[in-house]
Parts: structure tokens; C-alpha cells; sequence
């Protein structure tokens, strides 16, 4: 992973209103390891949060005048320490006029990662903690708490300069302490969101429970489709990349690669070719299955509370909106 530039600034602040102070770094970090180990550490951790938004820049204004300095930047028209001085003290400013801010070590770091460029910028914070020095002695020890990432965004410049119809190529951690916590670091990088990762999700979901069903799969088959899409998708979203539609249609049916991707389209679900999956709504998507004496239910854990009930205390479970197929079987036997 090729670290292009990074730098790292400081900005002072207490959530009391106390005025937010920049202590600025006047040149950039020089290439190491531990640069590298903490990029990658960050990117880890990025990729493994829960809740990132997706957008795109707001039209470069006043208000929103970062993506302005970032082209300035990416056309040589500033150096990239001088483009984080400018954005740091943009951030200081936001910081400023909201009082739950916390200051923090400000990181931008553009780099690349195979064919794409990246820009990082992080706010990090430390942690208390000990180590056992030469001596043997223990000793306090600070480090930088990637754990507590709260702060983050990640633009993919490469998308943003080749595909101008994008509405994807910035990602971002939404605050977990509320949303008026991250809204002026949001407003710091100046994204509109475009893209609902958990809408997005659920709506591939639903279109590949519509296949599993259209196809009148085997129990077995159903469940190793079912877990080839919940595993690729998880990969992408820890490696911090979309999930590609023909891509993972050719994992689910590899005799017929091209299936699933033309029941999407043909069904026209509205889906993107490539969409950000969100982790926390593949976690709901398990079957949940079981056979006894000639009778075999499986079934997607997302469907308990709507097409199915469960009554732990009776054993019992109503399923609603029974597929065609059964109910036809059921009125052919009748007659």
C-alpha cells in the first residue's frame, strides 16, 4: 500500500466551549514503518466500523470548500501539507461552534491501494496504558486508540476524478454518541449522503430471497448460496470494498454466473452495479433451519417478526405469505 503523502496535526479542544487550538506540523511525515503499520491498523479498523454513510461532495461553496482545496491539490496547484493546513484549520473552526467536539491528532494520509488513490483523514485520540521498560519496570505508556475510532473519512479520489455520476466515493463514520456529534466533521469534508448502505443491503437481500425462491431451490442449495453471499459480502466490507453485483453472481451460480445478476436487472430492483453492503444488516441475514419426521422448515432470520412468528411457549411458529408453489400444492390436494 503505497503511502503517497501524510501528515499529522493537533487540535486542542475540550467539549466546555474553550477556544479549539492548532498545533500545526509544517512538513510531512517521512516514509516508515510505523507510519505504514498505523495506516494499515487504521484502514483495519476503519473497515471493520458499523454505520458508515457513502455520499458525495456538496458543490464546492463557502460552506463546503474542501473538495476545492483537494482538487488544487490533486492538480499540483498546492502541496499537500499546505492543502492539510488549510483543511485542519477549516476543522478547527467547525470545532469550534460545536461544543461536543473533542479535540484530537488530525491524520490525512493519501495513498494508494492497488489501481485506486485514497485520501484518509482521521481524528485519533490516546489511551492510558502501561509497558515494561529495559529496566523491567513497568511503566505508564500512551498509544493511539484505533479502537476508539469514532471520527473517520475516506474519500476514493480515483472515483471521484473518473466517474462523475458517482454518488458513492466518500465514506464516513456516522458519531455513535449522536448524530449532531459527527454532522461538523461531515460538514468538515462537506458530504451529502447519496447512498443508503442499510437500504441498499436489505434491497439486495430481499432480491436474492426473491431468486432463491424463483429458482425452487433444494433446502441445501438455498443455505450454501445464502452463506457464499453473506461471506462475500462480509470480505468486501472488512477489506473496505463494495460488493459487485456480476462479481458476486458469479460466486452464488457458477454454472450459470450471469443468473442472479439478470434477476436483478430483469426484476429492476434499482440497485447500483456496485453497492456499499452494511455489516450490521448481513448479520441479520442467517437461516435458520431444521427437519424432523418428514417435515423441513428453513428459513431467513430476517423474516422472525414479520412473515414469521414465533411462540417460544407453545412451540409454535406462524408463517405468512406462503410461497406460490406450497399453497398450490395444498389447493391441487383438496380437490
Amino acid at each position: 500500500m503505497p503511502i503517497r503523502h501524510c501528515i499529522v496535526h493537533l487540535i486542542d479542544k475540550k467539549p466546555d466551549g474553550s477556544p479549539a487550538v492548532l498545533h500545526a506540523r509544517d512538513s510531512e511525515l517521512a516514509e516508515s514503518s510505523a507510519i505504514e503499520n498505523l495506516l494499515a491498523d487504521l484502514n483495519d479498523s476503519y473497515n471493520a466500523k458499523q454505520g458508515k454513510a457513502w455520499g458525495f461532495f456538496h458543490a464546492e461553496s463557502g460552506a463546503h470548500p474542501f473538495s476545492g482545496w483537494l482538487k488544487e491539490y490533486l492538480e499540483d496547484g498546492s502541496t499537500f501539507t499546505a492543502f492539510s493546513r488549510v483543511a485542519v484549520e477549516h476543522l478547527q473552526k467547525l470545532m469550534e461552534e460545536s461544543n461536543l467536539s473533542v479535540g484530537g491528532h488530525v491524520l490525512f494520509a493519501h495513498y494508494q491501494q492497488g489501481m485506486t488513490d485514497y485520501l484518509a483523514i482521521a481524528l485519533l485520540h490516546h489511551s492510558e496504558g502501561v509497558a515494561v521498560n529495559a529496566e523491567l519496570d513497568v511503566t505508564p505508556s500512551r498509544h493511539l486508540d484505533l479502537g476508539q475510532l469514532h471520527l473517520a473519512a475516506r474519500i476514493n479520489i480515483s472515483e471521484w476524478q473518473n466517474n462523475k455520476a458517482s454518488k458513492q466515493y466518500i465514506s464516513f463514520i456516522k458519531g455513535k454518541n449522536g448524530k449532531k456529534v459527527s454532522e461538523y466533521f461531515r460538514d468538515f469534508i462537506g458530504c451529502q449522503e447519496g447512498v443508503d448502505g442499510p437500504g441498499e443491503t436489505r434491497t439486495l437481500l430481499k432480491a436474492f430471497s426473491d431468486f432463491v425462491e424463483s429458482e425452487d431451490l433444494p433446502e441445501e442449495a438455498a443455505r450454501e448460496k445464502t452463506q457464499t453471499l453473506v461471506d462475500y459480502a462480509t470480505s468486501q466490507t472488512k477489506a473496505g470494498e463494495p460488493v459487485t453485483l456480476e462479481e458476486l453472481s458469479g460466486l452464488i451460480d457458477e454454472d450459470r454466473p450471469r443468473a442472479f445478476y439478470e434477476h436483478i436487472r430483469n426484476k429492476d430492483y434499482g440497485l447500483s452495479p456496485e453497492i456499499p453492503a452494511d455489516k450490521r444488516t448481513l448479520n441479520q441475514f442467517r437461516r435458520f433451519t431444521g427437519r424432523a419426521e418428514g417435515l423441513s422448515i428453513s428459513f431467513e432470520a430476517h423474516l422472525l417478526g414479520s412473515k414469521i412468528e414465533y411462540d417460544e411457549e407453545a412451540g409454535t411458529l406462524i408463517i405468512k405469505g406462503l410461497p406460490t408453489q406450497l399453497t398450490d400444492q395444498l389447493k391441487r390436494r383438496k380437490d
